[in-house]
């Protein structure tokens, strides 16, 4: 499987519960540059980061697309959103 052809939105929890949701084309390097606080300005400081959810998309505009819309939505949203897709129930939402 070519990893490169591939295009993820993403959705991390950071170590104070809070959600951070992003693109990228190679998952497994992402979180790792997160928690070595090399990622997003928003992670650092907040780790280490767990990847709660992720969904693959054919073109980087959807994935982006999805980013975006994700990012719109409120904290209980969010993780109505994650259950939805996941179909799990989500304890960090009892954190908060």
């Amino acid at each position: 499987m070519d990893m490169e052809n591939n295009h993820y939105f993403y959705v991390l929890t950071c170590a104070d519960g809070s959600l951070y949701g992003g693109y990228t084309n190679n998952l497994e390097r992402r979180v790792k540059l997160h928690n070595e606080g090399k990622g997003a300005k928003y992670t650092r400081g907040r780790g280490p980061v767990t990847l709660t959810f992720s969904k693959s998309y054919e073109t980087k505009t959807e994935a982006m697309r999805a980013e975006y819309q994700f990012k719109q939505l409120s904290r209980k949203q969010k993780l109505e959103y994650i259950v939805r897709e996941t179909g799990e129930d989500y304890v960090a939402a009892e954190k908060l």
